[in-house]
């Protein structure tokens, strides 16, 4: 059996992963920072699925809590195979009116987070010669978007990021891809209304949004054995919007 942890799994894609892992016969655990009562109905639901599961509290801009939440994730289960990091806020506006506190917080949890989370489970996966972490960027880390600098900027570096630790970690047989998806239904996006999600379905190529299932395959594959001589790379499932 695998066993995964997945970062901000509590909805969203993250929850969509966690359950198409739980589906595959994987452990789970299922970390939050605010809904913790979504996290234990989740573990709860996967528990029901017949495989291991928890929630975890963590903070992942916060180094210590994250190390006490690998900790925990491995005294339940023991190893840990795949990380998924999945964290993540958004923030858009025009540049000039963001504030140093959110850009700062957008990048703390948005690339501190990862590196956090790596940082954390590497002894771990390096010890065991094995292991499979997947970020989650987006689209706009690829090509940018206008008032979107900052969040562009920020899933830029978690590209970035990918790559260069694909490089460092393949001779320790782990492997690092990244996921960018293009506009999935989403509580992220719900802020979106509905004239500007039909303008960008009808942008897309396959002239529709994404669901948060077809973001969570995509990571499973990655995360798995499928993937076994995958390393390093970008996969988009985005429609066609970006290509």
């Amino acid at each position: 059996m695998k066993y995964a942890l997945v970062t901000g799994a509590s909805r969203g894609i993250g929850a969509a992963v966690a359950r198409e892992f739980a589906r595959r016969g994987w452990g789970v655990a299922v970390n939050y920072l605010h809904s913790e009562r979504q996290a234990r109905e989740l573990a709860e639901e996967l528990a029901g699925m017949g495989v291991p599961a928890l929630a975890v509290r963590a903070d992942v801009a916060n180094r210590a809590q994250v190390g006490e939440m690998v900790d925990n994730v491995l005294e339940k289960f023991c190893q840990l195979d795949i990380l998924v990091c999945n964290a993540g806020v958004s923030e858009s506006g025009l540049i000039g009116q963001i504030d140093e506190e959110r850009w700062r917080r957008l990048f703390a949890v948005n690339v501190d987070g990862v590196h956090h989370c790596c940082q954390a489970v590497l002894p771990h996966m390096i010890g065991r010669k094995a292991g499979s972490i997947v970020t989650v960027s987006s689209m706009w880390g690829q090509v940018g978007a206008s008032c979107e600098v900052a969040y562009s900027a920020a899933k830029g570096a978690v590209i970035a990021y990918t790559k260069a630790l694909a490089k460092e970690l393949g001779p320790s047989n782990i492997r690092v891809n990244c996921v960018a998806p293009g506009v999935i239904d989403t509580q992220m996006n719900a802020q979106l209304d509905a004239a500007a999600l039909a303008d960008l379905a009808e942008q897309t190529p396959l002239g529709r949004i994404g669901r948060p299932e077809e973001v969570a395959q995509v990571v499973a594959f990655l995360g798995g054995d499928e993937a076994s001589f995958l390393t390093g790379q970008v996969v988009a499932p985005n429609g066609g919007l970006v290509v």
